[in-house]
């Protein structure tokens, strides 16, 4: 045992759990809790449901559920709020998003029907390929966040509800950059007073969150919490922020081949990825300014990797493209094809293939339900800022001024295991050989 146990609070009372956007990953999400609680389903691809986390060497022979070790929230005290353009409730949405069959939908349809979304602070400028009625109408952003504010509250006072948590599950924003306005909270809050151009709604439902001590993760590749005036906002006000961009299908793919063959001294000369995705977001990338947004997210996972500079004989000359492109047929089961090009010994050329048929909400709604409780747990923990350990989850990892981004898979799992092993108040594992030290 350490000797620098962190005192964590029970999760007493129930957790509200908020996502802007009702859409496909929301409801799969809320849904697929649902289905669990009434032991209709397992939470597979969920680490804080079913892994399990060693403690001490290995010959101890203890491994028990990671859910035993710290104290996460029972699935039987989560509730839900939603924000969302379209006024369907959970039931509808899902039926529309027609990501799960009738069979695990209908057996839930009230429960479902009983989650209405609140009107969306939306501005289709941001998001061009989408338009609904169920919106806002303030019309300066500083009282579109503070209407949120107010939603938060309401939502927090329903009985038995402790305190939230909030995911982002909505659309990708078009593409921006970090301005004047972003360098600190009293410039961001003049900002939207103003209407700076450069804050889009994802900052509002940001700033909203960590204002009313609600952690916040994004799980969108928009800039809305990774600048100097929300971080400042977060620490001030002791709420945890993690992000961006659930890592899913293809880049889950990448950031565990890439480590292998870094591992190997295998060079890569060449990395074509392209998706095509039939759903709300395939469309949403359609635009070209969206698709920036994504484009710089899924592209920056293998330089850090690889470190051609370190390596450039290996990947020194790496050619990378990446391709989303919308296909209606396709819908939610996305298809993710990846072909690269490497070489070996003397220089020999070889292949790698990938054809991922994968299901883009399927794989993000346990990150969603991991992502609520361990912010959760980190609130109760005490823990502020930025929460780097949470990068296992993302494409564009969210870290601290002055450090880089950790891309590698099995580098971020081993971290998000230790950090809940040194919030368990047990060491962490550095996997030396047992016998290295006398």
């Amino acid at each position: 045992m350490t000797d620098r146990r962190i005192d964590v609070a029970a999760p007493e009372g129930r957790l509200l759990v908020f996502t802007p956007g009702l859409g496909a990953v929301s409801t799969t999400f809320i849904a697929g809790v649902e289905a669990v609680r009434r032991g209709r389903a397992r939470p597979f691809g969920s680490l804080a449901e079913m892994q399990t986390i060693r403690l001490g060497k290995r010959s101890a022979g203890s491994s028990p559920a990671i859910r035993d070790v710290v104290p996460l929230a029972e699935l039987t005290d989560l509730d839900f709020a939603a924000w969302d353009l379209f006024p369907d409730n959970a039931y509808d949405a899902a039926r529309r998003a027609d990501v799960l069959g009738r069979d695990d939908v209908e057996p839930f349809a009230d429960f479902l029907g009983s989650i209405e979304p609140m009107s969306a602070a939306f501005d289709h400028s941001y998001v061009r390929n989408l338009d609904g009625p169920n919106v806002k109408t303030e019309t300066n952003k500083f009282d579109l966040a503070e209407a949120l504010r107010t939603d938060i509250r309401d939502a927090l006072a329903r009985p038995g509800v402790s305190r939230g948590v909030m995911v982002w599950c909505a659309s990708t924003e078009v593409y921006l950059e970090p301005s004047a306005c972003h360098s600190s909270l009293a410039a961001f809050e003049a900002g939207m007073k103003d209407n700076d151009p450069a804050i889009a709604p994802s900052q509002l439902y940001a700033y909203a969150a960590i204002s009313e001590g609600v952690p916040y993760a994004n799980g969108a590749p928009n800039l809305s919490a990774d600048f100097p005036a929300l971080e400042e906002l977060a620490a001030d006000r002791g709420v945890p922020i993690a992000g961006k961009d659930f890592k899913t299908g293809q880049t889950l793919m990448k950031t565990a081949l890439a480590p292998a063959f870094k591992a190997r001294m295998l060079g890569v000369r060449g990395w074509f990825s392209t998706n095509i995705l039939g759903n709300r977001d395939g469309e949403v990338l359609d635009d070209p300014d969206a698709f920036k947004t994504k484009e710089v997210s899924k592209s920056g996972v293998l330089g850090t990797i690889l470190e051609p500079e370190s390596y450039p004989d290996l990947y020194g000359d790496l050619y990378h493209k990446v391709r989303i492109n919308y296909y209606p047929p396709r819908g939610d089961a996305k298809e993710g094809w990846d072909n690269i090009d490497i070489f070996g010994w003397l220089g020999y050329p070889m292949q790698v293939k990938i054809d991922f048929l994968c299901r883009d909400s399927i794989l993000a709604a346990p990150i969603v339900l991991d992502l609520a409780l361990f912010l959760d747990l980190a609130a109760r923990a005490g823990r502020s800022g930025i929460q780097e350990w949470l990068s296992f989850y993302f494409k564009s990892p969210h870290v601290l001024p002055g450090h880089l981004p950790e891309h590698d898979l099995y580098i971020q799992h081993m971290r998000l295991k230790n950090t809940l092993r040194v919030f368990a108040g047990e060491e962490p594992v550095t996997h030396l050989a047992e016998d290295l030290y006398p």
